[in-house]
């Protein structure tokens, strides 16, 4: 069963909210981070396991429990979500990847809309309406979608034009293509979540930080606004550490060997 009241005590609201706050709160409540996988620990989608761990035990997770717990409050509320697999664009370099990016289409009355809090790379603060459009402006960052063929494209506003971020076709799947692509995700020795680090948090104010070892430049502490970004290195002695005072995310340590080990 899920435990509304503990999930909205949890990204610090109470009552019947909006599908917006929710949305919100729950971006900037709950980290981003593939701690999990990136330890050598598979991601249970079991709806009980995910409560448990994003919401008594104060972690985070990644797009599928994420947006499966979204998915869960908004339904508690009174909405309907859909399932939808996404490409994720950015960073891809003429690559095609798998559908592996959770999102939601959200159904309330007579509106659709575009939900998505497990968007670790910058994502929406806000549900937009489902569909192509915008621009939509949130905390000072401007996204928009695009038709791509089938798919609907996530772009954001850089400083020399849009850049993709992710391309969904809107055709609901089965839970059982979750389990699938998650199977692979947190446990496929090719997959970035177990080779690469992220670990990402948002403000209120549209702030941004990603701790990240993910695109090959080395580790680093990455801090970013609408108006810029700094990035400082870490070193791996460092994480731990950061990881409990910048992200708070205690509860891990550094083994001998230089791998990160939950304690």
């Amino acid at each position: 069963m899920f435990d509304l009241d503990a999930y909205l005590a949890r990204v610090g609201l109470s009552g019947r909210p909006s599908l917006a706050e929710v949305h919100r709160a729950h971006l900037t409540s709950i980290p981003f981070e593939n701690l999990d996988p990136y330890c050598g620990i598979p991601v249970s989608l079991d709806l009980e396991d995910v409560q448990r761990k994003l919401v008594t035990s104060r972690r985070g997770g990644y797009c599928f429990e994420h947006n499966l717990l979204l998915k869960a409050a908004y339904e508690a509320l009174g909405a309907d979500a859909d399932l939808l697999l996404a490409r994720v664009r950015v960073g891809a370099h003429g690559v095609t990847r798998a559908r592996s990016h959770l999102i939601l289409r959200v159904h309330d009355g007579d509106s659709t809309w575009h939900a998505d809090v497990g968007f670790g790379l910058g994502g929406l603060f806000e549900p937009i309406p489902f569909g192509p459009g915008g621009v939509y402006v949130q905390s000072g960052w401007r996204y928009r979608v695009v038709e791509d063929g089938r798919e609907l494209v996530l772009q954001t506003a850089e400083d020399d034009g849009w850049l993709d971020q992710y391309g969904v076709v809107p055709d609901p799947v089965p839970f059982i293509d979750l389990e699938t692509s998650n199977w692979y995700t947190s446990t496929h020795p090719r997959s970035p979540f177990l080779t690469g680090l992220v670990v990402a948090i948002h403000g209120d104010d549209g702030s941004r930080m990603m701790l990240r070892d993910w695109d090959g430049s080395g580790l680093g502490l990455k801090e970013e606004t609408p108006a810029g970004a700094t990035v400082t290195p870490v070193e791996p002695a460092e994480v731990a550490e950061l990881l409990a005072t910048r992200f708070g995310l205690p509860g891990f340590a550094m083994a001998a060997d230089g791998t990160l080990i939950p304690v």
